[in-house]
């Protein structure tokens, strides 16, 4: 986190203790949960009981008692207290939800409900936990329990505005009390809070939700359940078309399709990590015959397998599978939302096996594939790249040798110099296994999204015992990259929607172009544009792609067929009319501009946009 990073995330959890007090002097009974920094600002989950709720009428009076506390500029005043001594602060019921978690901190060293007696990437169960005293935030007549970071008084936290409300179960779990989540934006200026709230005004015309939906791409059924979304033909043919570009291009890298299945037996998982790792988030499935399956929340095991299946030499490698398909992992309900973030992930995942010496090649290769990829829908340079190394301090959290992680984090960070990406330091984003590079892009909202990564991991072919025959007869260890080109489809379908405003390429538009008639008597003629139309054959970027088109010869007036083909966005539209006919003609409509060609150069015309 660079130091500008560091100095705004302290104001944000600011304005969250400032939220908090603020509802504190308005609701005096009010309970409090927890209250951390999210993506351009906070949130703070709350509790008024009694059945009284906050909505958004309520803003104007929290933001005027909150800029009360900000101009009398209270000092953040830190102090902290042996842990069995704030249990009895928190013992009076006034604060119950503070209390489960200073219980927790005593009982097992940490708050995160996924991380409790959880073996390797936790405090085993029954273990004692080394947390002697906590730290506590007071300013004005408002405590907190809280580690910080805070700017040093009230006043000096920036411009802010409340945003929403929400509902959350605490602590993500379905049974346990629902509080309402209060979240609010913070910028160090006004200005700054100015252009990101004229942002969201215009983001709320490109919301990928509202184009999914306008588009006809997806939708989501309560029957089916939240973070379910199901994809409509046109919506599937997207996908497809994405699918078919990442084979086309993944086989110039040398990669090859492989299939697993959705489930694996939990010992699986339990040798990779991934089952200590998500925890909670691991969707069971029970069998008749006493097996522990759970739905895959990560496909490397499975391709580990497939390497494992018989044996391998070194002249083999590097050997690459890549496929398209589904994880699953049980999100908390209120993080779910759109195609951003779903239980049923699709994924285009990539798993090399290969030497040692063969790393910088495989990296190189894979770094081109991104640019070639993401440069095929213009989003190549609008992201930044971020060297996602160990949290140095939490070494308990990641499997693997501490030398391997030392060479990797190294190697890594070699390979992304020598190739310009400019990669930041980021500590604590590695993967459970070894560092990557995690290529970020920002939607509309100016959110940065993961989409592509490699990632470098000598742990998991060590824990799952794989070998090939080395040069010199004997056996060696592979390495083995993951990598994703275009990462989760939901979440790539969400940004590339959102920053076309549903306007896709040519190549990617599930209908490419629409015929429209003008009147009855243009009928046959329409036909011969039909047939320039089966005939042309597009080739860049996705070769051999076959035009998609429609014709509207409706009973309707030309105006309202313009008007429906535009509301979905088709790229092309071919206006056929008397005069068309007889001049060996159409009138073409590309995104609004519209010209005249002639019918034996409507296939060039075509290919060339």
């Amino acid at each position: 986190m660079q130091p500008e990073d560091k100095n705004l995330h302290a104001m944000r959890h600011s304005l969250a203790h400032i939220t908090a007090a603020a509802v504190r002097r308005l609701w005096p009974h009010a309970k409090f949960g927890v209250g951390p920094v999210v993506e351009n600002g906070y949130y703070y989950d709350i509790d008024l009981g009694d059945g009284h709720t906050v909505s958004e009428a309520d803003f104007p009076k929290i933001e005027k008692e909150m800029k009360r506390i900000i101009a009398e500029d209270q000092p953040f005043e830190r102090f902290s207290m042996p842990i069995d001594e704030a249990i009895t602060w928190a013992e009076d019921g006034s604060q119950p939800y503070k209390l489960e978690l200073l219980n927790d901190l005593k009982r097992a060293g940490t708050t995160v409900a996924k991380d409790l007696d959880v073996g390797e990437l936790g405090l085993a169960a029954g273990g004692e936990s080394k947390v002697e005293d906590v730290s506590f935030y007071r300013n004005g007549d408002f405590t907190d329990l809280c580690r910080g970071p805070h700017v040093d008084s009230t006043g000096k936290v920036g411009a802010f505005k409340l945003q929403k409300i929400a509902g959350a179960y605490w602590r993500g779990k379905e049974g346990n009390p629902q509080m309402q989540r209060l979240y609010g934006v913070g910028f160090t200026t006004q200005q700054e809070l100015d252009d990101y709230l004229k942002a969201v005004e215009e983001a709320k015309l490109r919301d990928h939700r509202l184009l999914g939906k306008q588009l006809d791409l997806f939708t989501f059924s309560d029957l089916v359940g939240p973070g379910l979304p199901l994809f409509t033909p046109r919506g599937t043919l997207l996908r497809k078309l994405l699918r078919d570009m990442l084979a086309q291009v993944g086989k110039k890298y040398g990669g090859v399709q492989v299939e697993i299945p959705h489930i694996a037996k939990r010992g699986l998982y339990e040798i990779s990590g991934h089952a200590q790792k998500f925890g909670e988030e691991l969707f069971e499935v029970k069998s008749h015959y006493d097996i522990d399956f759970v739905m895959k929340p990560v496909n490397c095991p499975h391709h580990t397998q497939l390497f494992a299946a018989r044996p391998r030499s070194y002249k083999e490698l590097p050997i690459s599978y890549m496929e398209t398909t589904m994880q699953y992992r049980d999100e908390k309900p209120g993080q779910i939302g759109g195609l951003t973030r779903v239980r049923a992930i699709t994924v285009d995942d990539g798993h090399i096996f290969c030497t040692t010496d063969q790393i910088k090649e495989v990296v190189i290769g894979l770094s081109k594939f991104i640019e070639e990829f993401h440069g095929s829908l213009g989003m190549y340079g609008d992201h930044w790249v971020s060297l996602s190394v160990r949290d140095y301090s939490k070494p308990e959290g990641y499997v693997g040798d501490a030398a391997d992680w030392d060479k990797a984090e190294q190697m890594l960070a070699d390979l992304a110099e020598e190739q310009g990406l400019n990669a930041r330091r980021m500590e604590g984003e590695a993967a459970l296994y070894g560092p990557k590079l995690d290529f970020m892009y920002r939607d509309v909202l100016g959110n940065e999204r993961q989409l592509s990564t490699i990632q470098l991991d000598f742990a998991t072919p060590k824990r799952f015992g794989l070998k090939y025959i080395d040069q010199s007869g004997e056996e060696a260890t592979p390495v083995m990259i993951h990598r994703a080109i275009l990462g989760s489809y939901e979440r790539f379908m969400a940004i590339l929607l959102e920053k076309t405003a549903g306007w896709l390429p040519l190549w990617l538009a599930p209908e490419q172009v629409r015929i429209l008639t003008i009147n009855d008597a243009v009928l046959e003629y329409a036909q011969r544009v039909q047939a320039v139309l089966d005939d042309t054959i597009l080739m860049q970027p996705l070769k051999y792609n076959e035009i998609r088109y429609s014709i509207d010869d409706r009973n309707e007036s030309l105006g309202r067929k313009i008007r429906d083909a535009v509301e979905l966005k088709v790229p092309v539209l071919i206006i056929v009319g008397p005069r068309d006919a007889a001049a060996n003609q159409v009138s073409v409509r590309v995104k609004g501009e519209e010209q005249t060609i002639a019918l034996d150069e409507l296939q060039n015309f075509l290919q060339s946009l």
